[in-house]
């Protein structure tokens, strides 16, 4: 079922990675769950920068137009899931390393599931002020390393040692993903593919 962790990972977030491991799911079911939990911040973005304004403290609010707060939602829409499937192949690539013998799907899993507060954040946008949108930020990233170091050694069945090494890895792995898609947005930007403001 879609989301059927979600509640887990916030309240019990150790014994949810186990519920996971236990049942491991088809991984249609990992699929539809970062399908449908990366629409939240693709739409909330939309409705921040055409409806409300970004608050960036200095000047007015600043608006996009609709048609380019659109190609931004549904860029940032699949470069998110495309993230996420980069993090995972990671994540199975570095798992040899480890001793480790993980199914694609158990790094989709790990991936999709570690993703999610971070993909809640996206709510955030809903109330548009860069500095508010700076703290909820932190707060999401930080509980999206704790949920990969807590569920890392549980999905990957190693022991915490490695499991700690091996969550640090995929975390310098995921902060280079992210420098990556940050450069591909300004090259893209370059191109003339950029913001159109109101």
């Amino acid at each position: 079922m879609i989301l059927n962790h979600l509640m887990g990972l916030y309240t019990h977030p150790k014994e949810e990675w186990h519920t996971i491991e236990k049942n491991h799911e088809a991984l249609r079911s990992s699929l539809s769950h970062v399908m449908l939990i990366a629409l939240i911040p693709a739409v909330c973005t939309y409705l921040a920068s055409t409806m409300f304004g970004w608050n960036l403290g200095v000047s007015d609010p600043l608006f996009l137009t609709k048609q380019s707060a659109m190609m931004m939602s549904i860029s940032m829409y699949f470069g998110l899931i495309a993230g996420v499937f980069a993090l995972a192949y990671l994540a199975y690539w570095m798992a040899k390393t480890f001793d480790a013998q993980p199914s694609y799907t158990q790094a989709i899993e790990l991936a999709a599931y570690t993703a999610t507060p971070l993909f809640m954040v996206g709510l955030a946008a809903l109330y548009p002020a860069l500095w508010f949108m700076m703290v909820v930020g932190l707060v999401g990233l930080t509980y999206s390393v704790y949920l990969l170091y807590t569920g890392v050694p549980i999905i990957m069945n190693i022991p915490e040692e490695k499991g700690f090494i091996y969550a640090s890895s995929v975390v310098t792995a995921g902060l280079v993903l992210l420098v990556a898609l940050m450069a591909s947005s300004v090259i893209l930007w370059s191109f003339g593919l950029g913001p159109m403001y109101q």
